[in-house]
């Protein structure tokens, strides 16, 4: 088995052709079957109700479908079934417990016989027995209370498959969010590349950030051999909980929702003996439709809401979400409404009208591990990794004042001012000037609202530059020198596709000989100022 595992964990299997299976019904609860418990203020940290930690009032609690709010005393009551997670949802100036890696502990499994045994290859959440009398859940307050202005790390797709790949991650981009300031950070899924036993060691190595992290599964991050969507989350569950929750930071409400609907292991590639993974699409079930709706009721009007999710809203079919209208008629009430994505290993912004004319704005923020970990590496032995939209591989901070937010890139291990790549030749005669010589910049996370401008030379005038949508060619250069130079120690960069984020403009058809500098300004739709610089000589 160990030998069929690696060898299955291994290898890039080809998309399946199998039916789609019907959707999983919503869990059935018995009748006047209820869980219950108290959530109390947990004055000592010891995770244990004592004598003298009361109740607490108006907390959210939920079984995944149905949320209630505690009582004066801090009770709950909820319908449970035998495959259920109950969970408490964090609230504005309250703490969940945490575990040695800094992930919040806020959720009780309830699977009295355990996940199945289908031959996971991975394995799930042990028998749970009875629910107890009482399901509690600790929380602490803050010493200070929760503040209006803060930042949050968004990493998604990091994507090991191997523990070299995850040394890479841990070098490349952990390393130096290590002592950062954000709250708290959030993975959007592909959390590992199909080897579901490296979610340990990636949770021991973002622990060195020393902040709380929130998951939720990509399609990398199921039991491939689980006979349908239902069970398919049995690892992660044992790993993190729930696979679609919420909590709440400030005035920002977030919603991590599981949008990888797995059809079913539908047996072995032919004539091999490697089981077939790629049986999934996006999508959104009916509970956690109940759930977001049953949320949203309970959200201010003001606040802000936040989806988090691992396949963008919109994209090619099986990519994307079909449930989309049915999401926004739940946040037609929220006027500040915002979603973010990876799976794409690029880097999109999407900017949608809703029923009653809010607009609601989703970005896809690119891969941690750009482009699967592929093309020459480095000085220190890291793969480029460029995505193949032209963009790096990095993460995104996303910095919240109260209801309103903005995001930076940030590329992995270059400095923060990089965010722009301006393509142009080293030299040109003027001859070449007179027919036009094209620059191209890519902007990383610039979206259509951004202003982008070009000067040759300190005092000219500022011309603006026009976006396009094209393969970056600065990527189509590095993947002409890789055709030339590769040797079969590393992968190849994958194929390059279009990018959202290109401007382009003319040098001046004038230049005297000598070296000139190239300079490009950019201002993104929330106000943030970059600069980019290249040289250019003139023969």
């Amino acid at each position: 088995m160990k030998q069929l595992t690696s060898v299955f964990l291994l290898t890039v299997l080809l998309s399946c052709a199998a039916p789609p299976k019907p959707e999983p019904p919503v869990p059935n609860f018995p009748e006047e079957a209820n869980a219950r418990g108290i959530v109390f203020d947990d004055r000592d940290l010891n995770g244990l109700r004592d004598d003298g930690e009361p109740g607490i009032e108006g907390v959210k609690v939920s079984n995944g479908i149905d949320v209630v709010l505690t009582g004066p005393d801090g009770r709950y009551a909820l319908p449970y079934s035998d495959d259920t997670i109950l969970f408490v949802i964090k609230p504005r100036d309250w703490m969940t417990p945490a575990d040695e890696n800094h992930m919040p502990v806020f959720y009780y499994i309830h699977k009295p016989d355990g996940s199945p045994d289908q031959h996971f290859l991975f394995g799930g959440v042990e028998p749970t027995g009875p629910l107890p009398e009482t399901v509690d859940f600790p929380l602490y307050r803050r010493e200070d209370p929760e503040p209006e202005h803060f930042k949050v790390i968004v990493i998604a797709d990091p994507q090991p498959k191997t523990h070299e790949e995850l040394a890479w991650f841990a070098r490349d981009t952990v390393n130096e969010i290590i002592g950062t300031d954000a709250l708290f950070g959030i993975s959007l899924g592909d959390l590992v590349d199909n080897d579901l036993d490296l979610f340990k060691p990636l949770n021991e190595v973002l622990a060195l950030t020393g902040i709380p992290w929130y998951h939720i599964p990509g399609n990398h991050d199921i039991n491939f051999m689980s006979p349908d969507d239902a069970h398919s989350d049995e690892t992660f569950e044992r790993v993190y909980g729930p696979s679609t929750y919420a909590f709440q930071y400030g005035r920002v409400h977030f919603v991590m929702l599981d949008n990888v609907i797995w059809k079913g292991f539908p047996g072995y590639k032919e004539n091999n003996d490697l089981p077939k993974f790629r049986n999934y699409e996006g999508g959104l079930r009916e509970d956690q439709l109940r759930f977001l709706q049953n949320f949203a009721a309970t959200v201010p009007e003001d606040d802000l809401i936040v989806l988090a999710m691992h396949i963008p809203l919109e994209g090619v079919p099986g990519h994307r979400v079909p449930q989309k209208d049915r999401l926004f008629e739940i946040l037609v009430g929220h006027p500040h409404t915002f979603s973010i994505s990876g799976h794409f290993h690029l880097q999109r912004h999407l900017f949608f009208e809703l029923p009653n004319g809010n607009e609601h704005h989703h970005f896809t923020a690119g891969a941690a591990s750009g482009n699967w970990y592929r093309g020459a590496p480095d000085e220190i032995g890291i793969p480029a990794a460029m995505m193949r939209d032209g963009t790096p591989n990095g993460y995104s901070i996303i910095t919240f004042d109260e209801v309103e937010y903005s995001i930076r890139f940030k590329a992995s291990r270059w400095p923060a001012g990089y965010q722009m790549n301006i393509e142009a030749p080293d030299r040109v005669s003027s001859d070449q000037l007179e027919t036009g010589i094209e620059v191209v910049v890519n902007v990383f996370a610039g979206s259509n609202r951004s202003v982008v401008k070009m000067r040759v030379g300190e005092g000219a005038p500022w011309v603006p530059m026009e976006r396009v949508a094209r393969a970056d060619p600065f990527y189509l250069k590095l993947k002409a020198l890789e055709k030339e130079n590769r040797p079969q120690a590393w992968r190849n960069s994958p194929n390059p596709v279009k990018s959202w984020h290109l401007w382009t403009g003319v040098l001046p058809n004038k230049l005297a000989e000598g070296i000139h500098l190239i300079e490009v300004q950019t201002t993104d739709m929330f106000g943030q100022t970059f600069v980019g610089s290249r040289p250019i000589r003139v023969e």
